[in-house]
Formats: structure tokens, C-alpha cells, sequence
């Protein structure tokens, strides 16, 4: 039985002589979170949110025993095992390939609506942690299962009597807890998924494994109804991104920018669509991943255009138009937009 974490933040009642605690940590929130694409083993960074999350669970972990930090070796797993540092100055973080998320070979990197759209029975196979989901290139989740739990299980007998902190990601994190549950990710059905920084409290013995509590966010409670909230629910739209040639789509690109224009300025008494659909073409001309039309599905949803020499040689990236239709504003969305620009 799944049970609710004590109040206070010091060890569990269920600890015991010569067991080990270990306490499974969701990395905080990332950029492929927000940006609605494919993780993996892509190592972005930790959003500001994500920032403001490991500063609560630091405080969450203030007072609690550790004896040893351990993590995947991704930049945002590293990140949030940091907190666990902040006041236990005297541990190192330990870094475990093993630890890493699921490698997702030729996804790592693809927008949720590109797949939902080109590979939809693969998609729904992947989310329903379905064992028959695989794709060339891709471990399976039964290898992921294999590898991490493996690691945890070799920790947890070499910290004997010890608490022992490990930091992974989200699929990982649910096949080494389905196998600790006895079953496989696909039939966990009552295993939640945590929460970034989410925290999971089990005791080792005896080679195996009893949980405690799992998947408990309490701490994120300071920062907030707002913060709290899941990128998944931000406007329940994933768009498809798809680089098109603007001369082809000379109306559409056009009608986009005067739109545009149309909402910051108050009219459209100097706008001239000639110029900026030659400089598109350009663009498109010296990247043919700098103009990209994004679609909800099938429809029309709105317009991105990248400058790929203004600021090359300065360390910048230019976005000469981001735009969305005016059904998609204000709902949360234009961050996938954004996303698409920053990992270009």
C-alpha cells in the first residue's frame, strides 16, 4: 500500500538497523518540459521554475539523514542533486550513467505533435508504457528497467544502514519503481507520475523493497498554485512543426506578418509584406529549418521565422516573426513556439 510522507522532514518511522532508506528524486523542471518535445538523453537545462523548485526541495532536505547523493549524469538530474548538497556541504554528488532517461534514439528532440502526428500508434504504445513500444534506435523499457534498477539495488546493498539519495527522470524513475512493486511499468497502473522534484520513499532489506511513500511534491507548495502546475495541462494543445519553403506559402506567410503588425501597431498603414517575405526567403535560402509552419494537427495554428546570420557571430539567435493565430494566445502556448527557436 501506497502511503502519505510523515509531516515532519526527518526519517521515516519505518526506519530500521541495517535496512536502507532510498529516496527516488525527480530532476526539476527542464526545458524539453515546457518546450513539448522529446527529452531523452538531449541534456538541456533547468528552467527558472525549475530553479525555484530545487531551492524548495533543498529545504525540504535540510534536515533529513544522507549519507550519499547519487544521479544521472544529464545536466538537469545534476542540478537538482545539487540541493541535496546545500546543506550537507560534506557529500559529493555521485554521477551513474545507469541513472540516465530512457535513450529515445531518433525522438530525442521531436516535438509531441510531430509524433502524435507521424507516428500516432507509436506514440499512444510509448505513453501507455506499452513493452511492444520500440523504435530502431531507442532502448525498450524493459532494458531501461534492467540498467537502472540494477543500480539502485547495487547502491542500496554498498550503503547498508544508510540513506541514499537518487536523482533520475521521470520514465526511469517509473520502471525502477514498477520493479520494485513486483510488476512491470506497463501494469502499474496505481504508480503516479511524480511531479518534477518529486520525492519517493523506500526502505531496502533483505533485497527487497517497501515503500513508504512515492512521489510526494509538498514542498513545491511555497511557490504556489501556479508553479505547481504541470507543463502537460498549459493550454492541452502539441503542435507540429514543419520547415516549409515561404514562397510556396506566400499568402499565408504574408497574411501572418500583417497580423502581427496589425496587433502591435494598432493598423497596418505601413506595412509593406513585399520586404519581409524576401527577407524570409532569404532565410529559408541559407536554412531550410529557419521558416517553420506550425500546425495544430491539421490546422493552421501560426508562423516562426529565424534569421540565421543576424547575430551568428555574436552568440545569439534572431526570431525575425513568431507569431500564433489568435485562437492559440493567451493559453500558454507560445513557449513550444519559443522552444522550437532556442534548441534551433
Amino acid at each position: 500500500m501506497i502511503q502519505r510522507p510523515p509531516k515532519a522532514g526527518g526519517l521515516s518511522l519505518l526506519k530500521g538497523f541495517f535496512m536502507t532508506d532510498i529516496y527516488l528524486i525527480r530532476h526539476a523542471q527542464a526545458e524539453g518540459n515546457i518546450y513539448r518535445f522529446m527529452q531523452g538523453h538531449w541534456d538541456g537545462n533547468v528552467t527558472e521554475t525549475g530553479r525555484r523548485q530545487i531551492e524548495a526541495l533543498a529545504e525540504r532536505l535540510r534536515d533529513m539523514k544522507i549519507d550519499a547523493v547519487y544521479s544521472s549524469d544529464l545536466s538537469r538530474a545534476v542540478l537538482t542533486a545539487e540541493a541535496a548538497l546545500r546543506h550537507h556541504p560534506e557529500l559529493e554528488i555521485i554521477r551513474d550513467r545507469r541513472l540516465r532517461e530512457i535513450d529515445l534514439g531518433p525522438w530525442e528532440g521531436v516535438p509531441f505533435g510531430n509524433l502524435y502526428y507521424h507516428h500516432r500508434e507509436e506514440m499512444e504504445l510509448f505513453l501507455k508504457d506499452s513493452p511492444d513500444w520500440h523504435t530502431e534506435g531507442a532502448e525498450t523499457f524493459a532494458r531501461v528497467t534492467e540498467r537502472a534498477y540494477g543500480a539502485v539495488c547495487e547502491t542500496a546493498q554498498a550503503h547498508d544502514g544508510q540513506s541514499v539519495v537518487f536523482v533520475s527522470h521521470g520514465v526511469t524513475l517509473r520502471c525502477i519503481q514498477a520493479k520494485m512493486l513486483g510488476t512491470t511499468i506497463d501494469r502499474a497502473q496505481d504508480l503516479p507520475i511524480s511531479k518534477n522534484t518529486g520525492i519517493s520513499h523506500y526502505i531496502f532489506e533483505n533485497g527487497s523493497f517497501t515503500p513508504d511513500f512515492i512521489g510526494d511534491s509538498s514542498h513545491l507548495d511555497v511557490l504556489g498554485s501556479e508553479l505547481k502546475k504541470e507543463p502537460f495541462a498549459f493550454g492541452g494543445v502539441f503542435f507540429r512543426f514543419e520547415a516549409e519553403d515561404p514562397a510556396e506559402m506566400a499568402d499565408y506567410y504574408c497574411a501572418c506578418y500583417e497580423d502581427a503588425w496589425r496587433f502591435a501597431h494598432g493598423n497596418t498603414k505601413h506595412f509593406r509584406a513585399e520586404g519581409y517575405l524576401r527577407s524570409a526567403v532569404s532565410h529559408y535560402a541559407k536554412d531550410k529549418r529557419s521558416v517553420i509552419r506550425i500546425y495544430d494537427g491539421e490546422e493552421d495554428a501560426g508562423l516562426l521565422d529565424l534569421d540565421p546570420e543576424r547575430g551568428k557571430n555574436r552568440g545569439y539567435g534572431w526570431i525575425s516573426l513568431l507569431y500564433l493565430n489568435e485562437r492559440y494566445r493567451g493559453r500558454g502556448l507560445g513557449i513550444q513556439t519559443l522552444g522550437q527557436a532556442v534548441m534551433h
